[in-house]
């Protein structure tokens, strides 16, 4: 399938997926470039728009790999948040690609991941470190 033809399947499974006519959620706005593989589909919220929905980039890179075979990588950007979700779909015999726009829609649908908590915590220079293991 073409860059922008998936592209453009993304963005009617998302406004499918919302129950969404065409222009009553977002404003969208495609740019592609076929040389170098990369689309991106901006979807802006409408001001009369439930401010529930999400806002964001979807960047795709189309290239092909070892095999022969070609991937798809998307990256799924919200306004506001930090983390970006990168799905990619590999192109095979039997890849159902509205199937992988269904997917990728409810994604973004489903918004941004809750952000990781800090797992690191300051040390404290009075604690000596231990070393573990067995003597040989």
């Amino acid at each position: 399938m073409r860059l922008l033809s998936f592209l453009t399947e993304i963005e009617r499974a998302i406004m499918m997926e919302a129950n969404a006519a065409e222009g009553t959620v977002w404003d969208a706005a495609r740019i592609v470039n076929f040389q170098t593989g990369l689309a991106r589909l901006t979807l802006t919220l409408r001001p009369d728009a439930d401010p529930g929905m999400p806002a964001g980039v979807i960047v795709m890179q189309h290239f092909g790999l070892a095999d022969g075979s070609f991937c798809v990588k998307t990256s799924l950007q919200w306004a506001g948040a930090t983390v970006p979700v990168v799905l990619s779909v590999y192109e095979t015999p039997v890849l159902n690609w509205k199937m992988e726009a269904s997917r990728i829609a409810a994604t973004w649908l489903a918004g941004p991941p809750a952000e990781a908590p800090s797992v690191t915590a300051p040390m404290s220079l009075d604690t000596p470190l231990e070393a573990t293991g067995t003597e040989r």
